[in-house]
Parts: structure tokens; sequence; C-alpha cells
């Protein structure tokens, strides 16, 4: 129900282009008006490449805590998605899709406008086709069922092809022998034999729900062996620039640790470091950021 919501409450405040709801640039840049990155001529933000190289260091918990802290409750999805290759992050820029099932009259209009404008017909070809590099389609096929499918090995080579990256989908996939030898990571609810069938694709880059996430267009999506986390872009550089310090204070200390010259309470859990070792700290924070920061 609530996908169902989310979808009207979006599609009833847009313009009427003859193609799949979206939000008009002015739209999508009041609705993530939080934004520091760039944008796409969409107005999709677009959360710079240096920045996402920097979030594949994270962990799922590093940017969970600081998410929960500032009131992002619905941001992870995992308990019931399978994972293609376990141990493989995947990092990028979401693109979402909402699909429906399908409706005769309105799939008649969806198939008009795509022919009229030259746009393919297929449904998962009308989201593959938008995507750029980096980018991360995040599906919401409504859960695992015979027909809803976003790609085969095929499709999922395209994708591969254009993003470099990976998917993230709330149904199914199918020829799981070949996508897997694929340079892809993919999160699904269920391989199933069946195309794609009797669902159409009804909003392109407008809030969306997979598994129990929100996600928003721009969002970066982070998932790694436990699942994936979607990260408002303007609460990136916070979640990795904390990442970072946590990162160079374990390294810091580890290297002191194997030294073989400190006690455990010198370093670690004790009363603090000596005002000598908190001077050697500090400028080797000072140090490591700036090389990260470079």
């Amino acid at each position: 129900m609530i996908r169902f919501l989310l979808v009207l409450l979006v599609c009833g405040s847009l313009a009427a282009p003859a193609q799949v709801f979206r939000l008009t640039r002015e739209q999508m840049i009041h609705y993530t008006a939080k934004n520091p990155f760039d944008r796409f001529p969409d107005g999709r933000p677009k959360v710079d490449d240096r920045m996402l190289e920097r979030v594949k260091g994270l962990s799922l918990e590093e940017a969970w805590g600081i998410l929960q802290s500032k009131g992002y409750k619905h941001q992870f999805a995992g308990w019931d998605f399978q994972v293609l290759h376990p141990g493989k992050k995947l990092v990028g820029r979401a693109v979402t899709a909402q699909y429906l099932p399908v409706r005769a009259d309105l799939a008649e209009v969806l198939a008009a406008d795509a022919k009229a404008e030259g746009r393919p017909r297929g449904e998962n070809q009308k989201v593959i086709d938008l995507l750029q590099l980096n980018d991360v389609p995040v599906i919401d096929l409504m859960g695992a069922a015979a027909g809803h499918n976003f790609g085969g090995d095929n499709l999922q080579a395209a994708i591969a092809g254009l993003t470099r990256t990976g998917a993230v989908i709330d149904g199914t996939i199918r020829d799981l022998e070949g996508i897997y030898e694929l340079p892809t990571q993919i999160y699904f609810k269920k391989a199933h034999p069946a195309a794609v069938a009797e669902v159409n694709v009804v909003g392109i880059n407008i809030p969306i729900k997979v598994g129990e996430a929100v996600v928003m267009p721009g969002d970066v999506v982070l998932g790694d062996r436990e699942g994936v986390i979607f990260i408002p872009p303007h609460l990136v550089k916070e979640i990795v620039d904390t990442a970072d310090r946590t990162h160079i204070h374990d390294e810091w200390t580890k290297q002191k640790f194997l030294t073989g010259k400190y006690k455990a309470s010198e370093l670690y859990g004790g009363p603090g470091l000596s005002p000598e070792l908190q001077k050697e700290y500090d400028e080797y924070v000072k140090k490591r950021l700036a090389e990260l920061n470079r």
C-alpha cells in the first residue's frame, strides 16, 4: 500500500508530460533542496565521483549511526534481499523507478507515448537507456513474483557497461548463471526464469520504497554483505569525514601497538594519551586528513 501512496502523492503534483511520471527539474530541486553538490540536467543530485570513492571505504554501520542520529530511520534494505556477490561493494547514485501491475487503459497510453516519442517500448529498457556512469538503478518491482523481472544477463550486461556499478531490485532477475559471471553487484529478492510481464514502469526518478527503505533520486547507494543503505546527498560528507577520523584513529593505534612498546591501556580504553602521544596523534591526524582531502 505504501508504494501505491507514494506514486499517487508524487504524481499528483507533477506536470503532465507525455511519458512516465517524473519530477520536473524545478520539483526535483525543491524536493532535494539540501543537496550541496552539482546536479544533472533534470535536477537529480550529482554527488561527485571523488566523494563516491570515499564512500567505498565505509561500512554500513558507519553510515547507519549518523543516519539514525539525524532522524533518517528508513534508509536500510536487506532483510530479505539476496546479494549476487557477497564481499563486493556497491556504490553509486540512485536512479529510481516505480513499476505497477498492468492496467489496460494506462498501458495503452504509455505504449502510445513511447512510440510517438521514439522511446523504448520495453519496460526495463525505458530505465536502462537513461543510465550513466556511476548510476545505480533502484527498482520497485513490488517484490518477487513471476514477471516482476528487471533483466537477465543481457540487460544486466547493458547496465554494467553503462554504469560500472550494479542494481538494487525489489523484484526478480533471470539468467542467474549468466549474470553471476558479469562484473556487477546486484541486490534482488529472488531469481525466476520468467521475463518481465504484466507490469508497467510508471515513474522514473521519483521517491520510491524498496524493502523497508525510502529512496530519493540521487541518493548515494552503499551496499555490502549486510544489505544496502541509501544516503541523502547532504549527509554524505559528514558520514565519510566521521568515518575517515575513525579509520585514522584505528590506523595510528594499530601502528603504535605493533611496535610492542605500549601497553593496551596507554593507547586504548585507558585514562587517555600522554601529552607527548597526544601531540604525535594530532599531527598524524592532520597529515592523513590532508592526504585524503588532496
